[in-house]
């Protein structure tokens, strides 16, 4: 049996055009177990820009993908659309974090394979909490799929 794969440093990829709240985020998981390598793209565009980049050099992908609904040129879910339309980019845990309480959001990020849907905190303890939720659930809990290999050639059944 192989050896689980245990995370010491994590590399997350925020999408949000909001600074308040990436600095939120950043603030609820300064005292994170882990090291912590956050990029922000503050819009859907440079967002896919981002990991179109990053497949070239795959020890540069994200583990995970904090994303808005609500942002400038391309939206949330055009960007979630995108994400999981690739073969390599779909492994990558998608969570949806937004202001958004429109159960039309909701569904569409469900029917776009979004991994979770949460709704912004309104407050710093707050935010630190549901932080430390996705912390311990996403990065200690959950077995992920070793995203850095190259994605087999999908053949045909005929």
């Amino acid at each position: 049996m192989d050896a689980l794969k245990v995370l010491s440093s994590v590399k997350i990829l925020i999408v949000e055009d909001s600074p308040s709240d990436v600095r939120l985020v950043r603030e609820a998981l300064r005292d994170s177990e882990f090291i912590v390598h956050l990029t922000v793209c503050k819009d859907g565009a440079e967002a896919l820009e981002y990991l179109e980049r990053s497949k070239t050099s795959q020890a540069a992908l994200p583990d995970l993908i904090l994303l808005d609904l609500n942002l400038p040129l391309k939206t949330g879910h055009e960007v979630l659309t995108e994400i999981k339309r690739d073969p390599l980019l779909k492994k990558i845990p998608v969570l949806i974090m937004t202001s958004s309480v429109d159960e039309k959001d909701l569904a569409a990020a469900y029917d776009l394979n979004a991994n979770c849907y949460i709704r912004k905190p309104l407050d710093l303890p707050e935010y630190v909490r549901v932080v430390r939720a996705i912390e311990d659930f996403w990065l200690t809990t959950v077995t992920l799929p070793e995203i850095y290999n190259v994605p087999e050639t999908v053949t045909a059944v005929h």
